[in-house]
């Protein structure tokens, strides 16, 4: 009991003792189309329960029941319906119902449960609008709160009482409920945070906002690694009042000297994990946020969280430092690092990351504090309502400017399927299945696709044509295609000259090169083997031609040739070459023998003359000495 009265007493110093705490109630525009008597805008505060369709708008009729006005009773009891919207052409119908006698919750889901689209709560009393929230306590009774998926809007007092009179003098009001500026969305980065908590003994709500963080991984280390959005994680502590920093509970639930502090998980200090364990964590995930962003990471935190709780439950006993250490180096980061942040629990100082994260828990601006655990924040705005992948990825998505929102925006899970009915009025080629309609989180929108890395471009709703170098890879270019014998034929042009014709059948085919491209029979048009000789045989696409009488046709002058013919005189030519390359030869030869016989003759007569006459030479003069005896 003790403990509890600790535990009151720090949450009245930390959010009340000063009374500087102000929880900010996050409002939505509601629009009276009808009656002309109360055409007007109107405030309506966002329920922290349900669907708030963000970044988008439903317009509807309201009801206000006969019976079972308060709605804390099954409609189905009384034998009631509203599902207007199962009726061809019907509107949705917006329930009107009076504040009081039970949840706010139970109210919402009888009206989803009776087939309205939304429910309208009328407050009983003057006063400024407040946040309707889930209740507190922890029952089998409430496990229908995560099943509420329309949105709700508590509306004032004196808006209450003017649509209940104009409905009973006969009026049709007619509503349109816009949470299209309930998040600013002022440039193409979005800011959110995540309020959260290690502990996974507390009941329903860390069970949702454990399977939260399972679900929206995906989603958000998309949007982090693409830079799309910038993400914090934070933990809320108290602090122990200086009157009992000395006590049990106060040793059992908090760290560096009271500083700061957690609930015990079971609320028995005797036994099992104490709320300094909690706190512990909660430090140790944040410092493991902050080193895995000093390192350009910080998507990893998602992992980290998720793993911790699947291999480091409380009920299992794994919820310490050894067991986290594990996971913090399965994802390949410093376990020093993040020890080394995490610093001296024991120490009688401050911790700069978790003074930190008191001093973020008071609200700035239009924000408002944090008290809430769960808590979303995208933009500086507190996010209202189911904390469901879908309805969490649709709010981020609203804080987008519009048309800079990233693909992950237009996936599934917050598409409007506006598009499964009658294609949402835009172009679609079904035999392709291509479509130009997207579903949103704002709606559809009429826009070419992108497929295959081709571009289709115009105007969305009555055509879309493929562009680019690629654009024959998809269907075609959406010209004319045909295959037959194997031989495949296509009108779609890679690079049109003419843009107004980007489908033109090929040669040997005549039509529109879009819906069809007929044969044309060069034979019978006589466009092809005309020559006297020729015969013409159409083929798909093409022509063949052939000859009379082993004649040889000539495609390029259509026309036939003897092979007879080309032959003798083919082979009588190579034998004209033949016999006259080798007379050449024999004259050559006969020629080269002529000319070195006369030459080595006269080399050798003037040898042989050095030494005797020759029979065509005159004797030669013998010159001698006369002596004195001769006459």
């Amino acid at each position: 009991m003790r403990g509890i009265l600790v535990l009151l007493v720090m949450w009245y110093y930390c959010c009340c003792g000063s009374c500087v705490g102000r929880f900010v109630v996050e409002k939505n525009n509601l629009k009276v189309t009808s009656p002309p008597s109360l055409r007007d805008e109107y405030e309506s505060a966002i329920g922290n329960f349900g669907v708030p369709q963000y970044g988008g708008s439903m317009a509807g009729s309201v009801v206000y029941p006969k019976v079972n006005q308060l709605a804390c009773k099954s409609f189905r009891d009384f034998d009631v319906s509203f599902e207007s919207t199962s009726r061809p052409g019907g509107r949705p119908t917006f329930l009107l119902v009076d504040r009081g006698a039970c949840y706010f919750t139970l109210k919402a889901w009888n009206a989803q449960n009776a087939g309205a689209a939304a429910i309208l709560v009328a407050d009983d009393r003057i006063e400024p609008l407040i946040t309707m929230d889930t209740p507190e306590e922890d029952n089998s009774d409430a496990d229908y709160l995560q099943n509420i998926t329309i949105p709700s809007a508590l509306i004032s007092k004196s808006l209450g009482d003017d649509i209940k009179r104009a409905l009973s003098d006969g009026e049709m009001v007619n509503v349109n409920l816009d949470w299209r500026e309930a998040l600013p969305h002022p440039d193409e980065r979005v800011e959110y945070e995540f309020w959260t908590n290690s502990n996974d003994e507390c009941g329903q709500k860390c069970d949702t906002q454990m399977g939260f963080v399972k679900d929206f991984k995906g989603a958000a280390q998309i949007l982090e690694r693409k830079g799309y959005t910038q993400f914090t994680p934070h933990y809320i502590t108290w602090y122990c009042p200086l009157a009992f920093i000395l006590t049990k509970q106060c040793k059992a639930q908090c760290i560096n000297n009271g500083r700061y502090c957690a609930p015990d998980p079971d609320q028995d200090f005797t036994k099992g994990y104490d709320g300094k364990d909690v706190v512990l964590q909660n430090l140790r995930q944040a410092c493991f946020f902050k080193v895995a962003n000093d390192t350009g990471k910080p998507w990893l935190w998602w992992d980290y969280v998720t793993d911790f709780s699947i291999r480091c439950p409380m009920k299992e006993q794994n919820y310490t430092k050894e067991c986290a250490d594990q996971v913090i180096r399965s994802l390949g980061v410093d376990v020093k690092e993040v020890d080394k942040c995490i610093g001296d629990p024991e120490a009688d100082v401050e911790n700069p990351v978790l003074k930190a994260e008191q001093e973020a828990q008071i609200g700035k601006g239009s924000r408002g504090d944090v008290t809430i655990l769960p808590t979303l924040i995208v933009n500086n705005r507190q996010f209202r309502g189911k904390l469901d992948k879908g309805a969490v990825l649709k709010a981020i998505c609203s804080g987008f400017q519009e048309t800079t929102e990233p693909p992950v925006c237009l996936s599934d899970g917050i598409e409007t399927n506006e598009c499964l009915d009658n294609n949402g009025g835009c172009w679609e080629d079904r035999a392709a299945n291509i479509t130009a309609c997207q579903d949103t989180f704002r709606g559809r929108v009429c826009e070419c696709p992108l497929v295959q890395g081709v571009q289709f471009v115009g105007d969305g709703y009555t055509y879309c044509e493929a562009s680019g170098v690629l654009r024959c890879e998809v269907n075609n270019g959406g010209c004319w295609k045909g295959i037959r014998n194997g031989n495949a034929f296509s009108a779609c042009v890679a690079h049109p000259a003419n843009s107004s014709k980007p489908c033109e059948c090929p040669p040997g085919f005549r039509g529109d090169g879009i819906h069809t491209c007929d044969d044309v029979d060069e034979c019978k048009e006589r466009t092809a083997c005309q020559c006297p000789e020729c015969k013409c045989k159409n083929t798909w696409g093409s022509f063949e031609c052939s000859c009379n009488n082993n004649q040889l046709y000539m495609r390029d002058g259509d026309a036939c040739i003897s092979t007879k013919t080309s032959s003798s005189f083919s082979w009588g030519f190579v034998w004209m070459i033949v016999l006259g390359l080798a007379a050449s030869g024999v004259a050559g030869y006969a020629i080269y023998k002529y000319r070195i016989r006369r030459y080595m003759d006269s080399e050798i007569r003037a040898i042989m003359a050095q030494y005797m006459p020759l029979d065509n030479q005159g004797e030669i003069p013998t010159h001698t000495r006369a002596s004195h005896g001769d006459i």
